[in-house]
């Protein structure tokens, strides 16, 4: 019985910190008064002669799917590394985002955006097998460009808000109980429920037309 009510008591917990979290977010942002710099921001956009060709319509709505934003205080995005005890300054990689599985089919390409992504089996070292990401195979459609990152507004805080769901964040981690409220949740598979099959679980012929099927099995 003291299991049980622990056990109703995180769900209870669970829900209480989602509806603190909605309510957080009905409440907004506000203006302010003097608009302040906060280091630099870098994105990609597209290239000046992408940009003025039939396609940059197409490729812009690719790029709004898989563009990246990364944030520095220096505007030349430098970042100190060490070699042999010696510290040397060389400019922080960016690139395109890489998709996995799951997110290539929630951003729903169409047929003509899926013939720019290339399939790449990438070994996951937290769970000890390959998994599938799907790179834009012509990056060089795009460029980086450098803007100040202005702020502008800011979100309304609620302190009591913000004071209670940090208190329930922390009574679960400190305690271990993570896991536990995702399994009274998602239930016993929900890992699945919530990011979908593994890798190692998928029907490699899922959503695959008849034709592709048939190709495969003709040229075993």
């Amino acid at each position: 019985m003291q299991c049980e009510d622990h056990d109703k008591m995180l769900i209870e917990l669970s829900k209480e910190y989602s509806e603190l979290r909605r309510r957080q977010n009905l409440l907004g942002w506000e203006p302010l008064l003097l608009p302040v710099q906060k280091g630099w921001i870098r994105f990609f956009v597209l290239r000046e002669d992408v940009a003025q060709s039939k396609q940059a319509e197409f490729f812009e709505g690719v790029l709004k799917k898989i563009n990246t934003y990364d944030w520095s205080d220096r505007r030349n995005f430098l970042v100190k590394r060490r070699f042999r005890g010696r510290k040397y300054y060389v400019v922080k990689p960016q690139k395109l985002k890489e998709l996995y599985s799951w997110e290539f089919e929630r951003l729903e390409f169409d047929e003509k955006e899926r013939k720019y992504f290339d399939e790449q089996y990438i070994y996951h070292k937290n769970y000890r097998e390959p998994s599938i990401r799907y790179v834009f195979n012509e990056p060089w459609r795009f460029v980086l460009r450098v803007r100040p990152n202005i702020i502008d507004k800011v979100r309304i805080m609620d302190h009591e808000l913000q004071a209670r769901m940090r208190w329930i964040s922390q009574y679960q981690e400190w305690n271990g109980l993570n896991g536990r409220t995702n399994r009274l949740i998602y239930g016993r598979s929900w890992w699945r429920k919530r990011y979908g099959e593994r890798e190692s679980e998928r029907n490699p012929l899922k959503n695959k037309p008849v034709t592709h099927v048939l190709d495969l099995f003709r040229n075993r």
